[in-house]
């Protein structure tokens, strides 16, 4: 009972305050996470009123099955961008841009950081700087992707957007393991190849294999049927079941084998748009069932944001110097790569800021660097940096879709249309 009550005060308290954020201008997920915050052990949570908001960030934990499974559903509609024809057109620029602006990001990030620890070898430690760095290189999908469906954006650097999205995971996973092994190394004195090198590879290839075989699964199903509704229902099992099985974790002969939830589920559905000549309409039908788990996904983001790490004169000094240089990495990196491959001056000038949105990936590394000496100090420079990141973020994507022409001047039309002047 009380989990039911809290979850409708989550969606339509999220729902509402998102009509007060339009007349703001500003972005709805932003109206989301707010709720969230509102909702969450700082504020409305801390009456500790059963069903009215969360009275401590363990209770949000116990509802993040929903988040988990509203990532699925994110990174299966982002690999549906990923056609071959699409592919054909900017495939290279996409891959370039992805892994150039990640590894710049990081690069820029660990100089500053090993700087700070010079200057101030009390307040962070090499491991961390290192660690810090490859976090940097994370951005959130899912802020990124709402943007773009509220406004309606379209055009080249949304399409180039939502491919370079896609890669930055798998470019932040090897990037992290390579960092974290290190940073371990540096604390323990020994390197382990193992956990360096082979296990973020082995990561990534098992994940498009689950998800490359859901997809193909998924396709040869769906033709046992020709009710719209039964094929949208099989979909949503088919994601379900793909979020199910990215979970699964094990141990052969001392190398871990795991799976990445958004690489399964991207490539679950980069091979079924490909395969079906149905999916862009069944793609659109999902779409709108998705529509109240993401609003109950960004305001249980919001729940989570600590407040706490602002009393910490440490985090706030590191946070500074890493939101500061992550910042210019995006821009940076973005803007060199896009020059690199000829992107028009327009995309060039305005991808980076799109890219700044950070999350639930970046919160998970976080968790597995806190087994460094001063790892508590690595998880307080993410919240805060994800505090800052998903408050202002959407607003910075929306500003710089906007600066490239690609959301159209907002009138009186259908939410199922493109929004054109009245």
């Amino acid at each position: 009972m009380t989990i039911l009550i809290c979850l409708s005060v989550c969606l339509v308290g999220g729902l509402l305050l998102s009509r007060l954020a339009k007349y703001l201008n500003l972005p709805a997920v932003t109206a989301y996470l707010v709720a969230g915050l509102l909702l969450g052990p700082f504020c409305i949570g801390a009456l500790k009123i059963p069903g009215l908001g969360f009275a401590s960030f363990e209770e949000v934990e116990h509802l993040s099955i929903i988040s988990q499974m509203a990532l699925g559903f994110i990174a299966f509609t982002i690999g549906n961008e990923f056609r071959l024809k699409q592919l054909r057109q900017m495939g290279r620029q996409a891959i370039v841009v992805g892994i150039l602006q990640a590894v710049i990001t990081t690069v820029m990030v660990d100089a500053a950081l090993i700087a700070l620890h010079i200057f101030r070898p009390d307040v962070i430690s090499v491991a961390s700087a290192i660690t810090l760095g490859a976090v940097a290189a994370a951005t959130a999908p899912a802020a990124t992707l709402m943007v773009v469906r509220q406004y309606k954006a379209d055009g080249p650097m949304t399409k180039l957007l939502l491919l370079v999205v896609a890669i930055d995971d798998a470019v932040g996973l090897v990037l992290f393991s390579a960092s974290f092994g290190v940073a371990t190394a540096l604390e323990s004195g020994a390197v382990n190849i193992v956990t360096v090198a082979v296990e973020p590879i082995i990561e990534i290839v098992l994940s498009l294999a689950l998800g490359a075989a859901a997809g193909f699964i998924l396709y040869h199903v769906e033709q046992f049927f020709h009710s719209r509704s039964k094929r949208l229902s099989i979909s949503i099992g088919f994601v379900m079941l793909t979020v199910g099985l990215s979970m699964v974790e094990f141990e052969i002969g001392g190398i871990h084998f795991g799976f990445s939830l958004l690489l399964v589920c991207m490539m679950t559905g980069t091979l079924f748009c490909n395969i079906c000549d149905f999916s862009e309409e069944l793609m659109g039908r999902v779409d709108g069932w998705t529509a109240p788990l993401f609003v109950l996904f960004f305001v249980l983001s919001g729940a989570e944001l600590d407040l706490g790490v602002l009393g910490s004169a440490a985090a706030l000094l590191i946070g500074g110097v890493y939101i500061v240089f992550r910042s210019l990495g995006k821009y940076t990196g973005a803007y060199l790569s896009c020059a690199m491959t000829g992107c028009s001056e327009n995309i060039q000038k305005h991808l980076g800021i799109t890219l700044l949105p950070q999350a639930g990936v970046a919160l998970g590394m976080a968790l597995t660097a806190q087994t460094l000496s001063d790892g508590a100090a690595v998880r307080n420079v993410i919240l805060l940096s994800v505090l800052v990141y998903e408050l202002v973020g959407p607003t910075l994507t929306k500003r710089s879709l906007q600066a490239a022409g690609e959301i159209q001047p907002e009138g009186r039309t259908s939410a199922r249309q493109r929004n054109t002047l009245v």
